[in-house]
């Protein structure tokens, strides 16, 4: 593990922290005992008798930032095997980027529904998406939309991260890696 790995770990750690610090809340609506209404992240101890953790979302940011670090970890890895020659952004590196990207911007724009059209069907209403911080007191956050959109964004991220893996290269007989070293110490 190299110092850049280790930093992105720490990272990961206190962000881990934070969230299980504040985690996302869910009130009871006054209008219907059964329903629950988002009502923003709190200090974890801090909770009122009506309110209670949304274990649903609290997971979904657990698996995003595992997530993200698990990338962190990738792309920070040191590079022994790529030539010197080799310098340019890959395509397997692109496409964690863009997961890690997708799925921060997933959590922070999560869907969202208004609690009275709640019901207990397979299929949830669904009014939008809304920026997490400013959502209204009405919403409440649709679970299953939000599980199927990081479900899909994992899923397709491996499947475009396998299909874009390097070929493997052979390995240079001592000729050749002679030949090489030449050509380097030549350019430096």
């Amino acid at each position: 593990m190299n110092r850049k790995q280790q930093i992105a770990l720490w990272v990961g750690l206190a962000n881990l922290a934070v969230m299980l610090l504040f985690p996302p809340f869910d009130s009871f609506s006054y209008t219907d005992t059964k329903s629950l209404v988002f009502a923003g992240f709190q200090f974890a101890f801090s909770g009122e008798s009506n309110e209670i953790i949304n274990q649903d979302v609290l997971f979904l940011e657990i698996v995003v930032l595992l997530v993200n670090v698990g990338i962190a970890w990738l792309l920070l890895r040191d590079a022994k095997h790529i030539l010197v020659t080799q310098r340019h952004l890959h395509y397997q590196n692109a496409i964690l980027l863009m997961v890690a990207a997708n799925l921060t911007i997933i959590l922070l724009f999560p869907p969202f529904e208004y609690f009275y059209a709640i019901t207990n069907a397979v299929l949830p209403t669904f009014e939008g998406f809304y920026f997490i911080f400013s959502a209204g007191p009405a919403l409440t956050i649709v679970a299953p939309i939000l599980y199927l959109e990081v479900m899909f964004v994992l899923f397709n991220g491996a499947v475009l991260w396998l299909l874009f893996r390097n070929k493997k290269e052979r390995e240079l007989t001592p000729q050749e890696a002679m030949e090489l070293m030449r050509k380097i110490r030549r350019k430096g």
